[in-house]
């Protein structure tokens, strides 16, 4: 069975710079799939690379099996790509675009209506059939863009900050949108909002450099960087600088009156060192968690930034 996405030792340049080096990636399954890096790490270069709207300079890229240069039209009738700015014609009515869209994409001819008609009613966008594009709300554009993406029901949709320039309840659907969709197809969703990231997907790439520098499931990524602080919450908390005098302790502070963040090295007994202080001196400690690294943490460590 040939997987949904392979790829092999991709590398791009622009004129004598590299973009990408030596990029192996390999995505079996359906579900969402998050592609992190930060700004001019590589990852667009390689978005558009899967997509066939960029020749690589090494390298090869193979959609259900099929090699993106040398069977290009086959290969590309199983991708399906929303850019960061939908590719949407403000003159047309949603159900124009996505007709001529069908087209593009050489769907056959019998079979367009039906697929319009289906991906509308997917992305909610049935009752706007008849509207022109240029008359729709920017999470309606989203839809449309995002209908474009699956009317020919690809393995593998590609998504660029499918989010970007939406209100808090246009991201709401969106997300609940992307999931649905992660269900039947293979989402490859680049987005720079880590906490979407951490909603919506399963399995993490990121690149950085132009190099692959983590991929693995979202539970690892999480847990990538070991815990270094821990939670205590007391009913008679001490100064800062009693806390400091616990063995193993490098740093502490209060996020609340009664709630300090007490940070430690290496695999010191910090939890046990802390209880014991907090008996000899009646703190009273009524809770101690070790406290999860925010995503953004791991993202500045992965990415060299810290």
């Amino acid at each position: 069975m040939s997987s949904i996405l392979k790829v092999e030792n991709l590398s791009h340049k622009y004129s004598t710079a590299w973009a990408i080096r030596d990029i192996n990636l390999e995505i079996n399954q359906t579900g969402v799939i998050g592609l992190l890096g930060s700004n001019g790490a590589g990852k667009s270069t390689t978005m558009n690379i899967i997509c066939g709207v960029l020749n690589q300079t090494q390298g090869n890229v193979f959609i259900d099996g099929k090699d993106t240069r040398k069977e290009a039209e086959a290969a590309k009738m199983n991708i399906g790509f929303l850019p960061q700015t939908p590719p949407l014609y403000p003159d047309f009515t949603v159900n124009e675009y996505l007709h001529y869209a069908a087209d593009l994409r050489l769907m056959n001819k019998n079979n367009i209506r039906s697929a319009v008609a289906e991906a509308m009613e997917r992305t909610g966008i049935s009752h706007f059939s008849s509207r022109l594009i240029n008359n729709l709300s920017g999470g309606y554009k989203q839809r449309v863009g995002i209908a474009q993406a699956i009317l020919h029901k690809p393995k593998l949709v590609v998504m660029d900050e499918p989010t970007n320039g939406l209100d808090p309840n246009q991201i709401i659907e969106a997300r609940k949108l992307i999931k649905e969709i992660g269900k039947d197809h293979t989402v490859l969703l680049s987005s720079h909002i880590l906490s979407e990231v951490h909603l919506l997907c399963r399995d993490v790439i990121m690149i950085e450099g132009g190099q692959i520098v983590f991929s693995d499931t979202m539970d690892a990524f999480n847990n990538y960087v070991q815990p270094g602080s821990v939670l205590v919450r007391m009913e008679n908390p001490p100064p800062v600088s009693d806390l400091l005098k616990v063995p193993g302790v490098s740093r502490a502070e209060y996020l609340t009156e009664k709630q300090a963040r007490i940070y430690f090295e290496g695999d010191q007994e910090v939890t046990e060192n802390i209880i014991e202080a907090g008996v000899q001196h009646r703190w009273k400690i009524r809770e101690v968690n070790l406290d999860k690294n925010l995503l953004d943490d791991i993202f500045k460590h992965l990415s060299n930034q810290s």
